[in-house]
C-alpha cells in the first residue's frame, strides 16, 4: 500500500529582505560545560523578551560528542538583526566571551535572501560549515563584523570593536 507524501511549500514574499542565521555553541573543555549552560539560561531569556524583528527561534542539536548545540533564528531584516547585537545584554556576552571563551567554540553562520552569506568560527578547533569548504581566514579588518562580510554597508559599529578587543 502505497502513502501519497502530503508535499508543501512556503510563500516568503512577505519576507524580502529575510536573514537565516545558524548559531552554535561547542564544548571544548570539561570545565567548558558551566559556560555552555550559562549561555543557555541568557539566550531563552534573550528569546523570551522577544526582541524587535526575531520571527523565529528554534534550538538545534548538532552533536553531542564533542558537546555542540545550538539554534536557527530567522530575522525580519539585517537592521534588526543588528540592532539586537548591539543592545545590551547582548553586546556585553559578546565582549565577556570574545575575552574568555571559558572552555567553548561559538559559531554562527548568516544567509540573507537579499544576498550575502557570512560566518565566523570563535575557538573552533575543526572547520565545520563554510570553513570546512570555503577555507579560513582571521577575522580582522573588514572581515571583523557581520554586516562587511556580509558584504552590506553599514553605518553602525560591530557588537564589538576590534579596538575594545584587542586593543589597537
Amino acid at each position: 500500500m502505497s502513502i501519497r507524501v502530503n508535499r508543501q511549500t512556503i510563500d516568503l514574499s512577505a519576507y524580502p529582505d529575510l536573514v537565516v542565521m545558524y548559531l552554535g555553541m561547542r564544548v571544548n573543555r570539561l570545565y567548558g560545560i558551566r559556560t555552555f549552560f550559562s549561555f543557555g539560561r541568557k539566550i531563552s531569556q534573550s528569546v523570551a523578551d522577544e526582541p524587535d524583528g526575531l520571527l523565529l527561534h528554534e534550538p538545534v542539536y548538532y552533536s553531542f560528542f564533542p558537546m555542540n548545540m545550538g539554534m536557527r533564528q530567522y530575522w525580519r531584516d539585517l537592521p534588526s538583526l543588528l540592532a539586537y547585537a548591539r543592545s545590551e545584554p547582548h553586546r556585553q556576552w559578546w565582549l565577556s566571551f570574545l575575552q574568555d571563551s571559558g572552555g567553548t567554540g561559538f559559531w554562527h553562520e548568516t544567509y540573507s535572501v537579499r544576498g550575502g552569506m557570512e560566518g565566523v568560527y570563535d575557538d573552533v578547533p575543526k572547520p565545520l560549515g563554510f570553513g570546512r569548504f570555503a577555507g579560513l581566514q582571521r577575522a580582522r579588518g573588514p572581515m571583523f563584523g557581520s554586516a562587511a562580510r556580509l558584504g552590506r554597508s553599514d553605518s553602525g559599529s560591530p557588537a564589538v570593536t576590534e579596538t575594545e578587543l584587542y586593543g589597537s
